[in-house]
């Protein structure tokens, strides 16, 4: 990329846009352009068209997506299925329409079947039953990743797919009905301990494995495979190596200093078993992250800090 382009990104106002925004600044890029959603229906086709024609972007990073954890996922299941396919359908199409130099689009970990062999190779996409509780996230990033593909097939369009693992970080959502467990764990151990509560429930058995990337060591990625990579096949993007989440419990309670009890809710679901990321691809091309989970994680708290008048109850 030029430090000239200029570089749009769908979604820079949320986690994963605007850590992209502040690599790419520290980089020495100013060119960009912003639409909030106000601005800006992703959703609606004709008004992305003609933002496409009017700005002409030369670069694009697809980060916009309505993303929730496991309740909002299962909940709100047409939503996450229409909002996404629309979105990303949008803005593949109007990049390729409107010549655009490279896309990146931003998937999720949750495009692997439930039981696929760990870690999670590219290669086992499609290979099996997904996981129920967020299937229509998945097909949606799924077939983001095929748009891409199809795209760069038929008219020799410069998109290409990655697959982040599980994220946490500045801005993230602290919402308990449509957050991460990350976030939402940092907000229930905090909220405990000011209000003096003897005990947190947390949701399932604590036995799954997760891995977490700092947001931004993935905009860190980011940025490196726009300017290494333009393969048609997606990438991983993780640290590989996970954690359960009994022990991601502990470590989030340990960094906000509550000293009370943990009780685990075993008749709530506790989702896909294990998701760790075959991240060897995206090492054999030369990055790695950078953030190790106990230092994000204080990081992440503190930003929470920053903005609980926001969160209150």
């Amino acid at each position: 990329m030029e430090k000239s382009a200029k570089i749009y990104i769908a979604g820079h106002r949320g986690m994963v846009g605007s850590a992209i925004h502040r690599k790419l600044v520290q980089e020495g890029f100013d060119n960009f352009v912003f639409r909030t959603s106000s601005e800006l229906d992703l959703r609606e086709q004709a008004d992305v068209r003609a933002f496409f024609a009017t700005e002409r972007p030369e670069y694009v990073f697809l980060a916009a997506a309505k993303v929730g954890g496991i309740m909002a996922n299962n909940i709100y299941r047409a939503e996450f299925l229409y909002e996404n396919l629309q979105i990303q359908n949008n803005i593949i199409d109007s990049a390729y329409r409107n010549d655009v130099k490279k896309l990146l689009f931003l998937g999720s970990s949750c495009i692997y079947p439930k039981l696929a062999p760990q870690p999670l190779q590219e290669d086992s996409l499609l290979t099996g039953t997904l996981e129920p509780t967020n299937e229509p996230y998945a097909i949606a990033k799924i077939a983001g990743i095929k748009m891409c593909e199809a795209y760069r097939s038929q008219y020799g369009c410069d998109f290409i797919s990655v697959m982040p693992t599980n994220l946490y970080g500045p801005n993230d959502n602290y919402d308990l009905n449509k957050s991460h467990v990350l976030p939402a764990m940092i907000r229930k151990f905090h909220e405990a301990k000011e209000d003096n509560k003897p005990f947190v429930e947390l949701w399932g058995t604590g036995s799954p494995l997760r891995e977490f990337l700092h947001a931004d060591d993935l905009a860190d990625a980011c940025y490196f495979l726009m300017q290494n990579y333009s393969e048609a096949g997606f990438l991983n993007i993780g640290v590989g190596t996970d954690v359960t989440i009994k022990a991601l419990a502990e470590l989030i309670r340990g960094v906000v200093g509550y000293e009370g009890d943990i009780q685990w809710n075993t008749e709530k679901p506790d989702g896909t078993p294990r998701k760790l990321m075959d991240v060897s691809k995206l090492h054999g091309l030369g990055w790695k992250h950078k953030t190790e989970l106990a230092d994000g994680i204080r990081v992440t708290y503190q930003d929470f800090l920053n903005k609980i008048a926001t969160y209150a109850v």
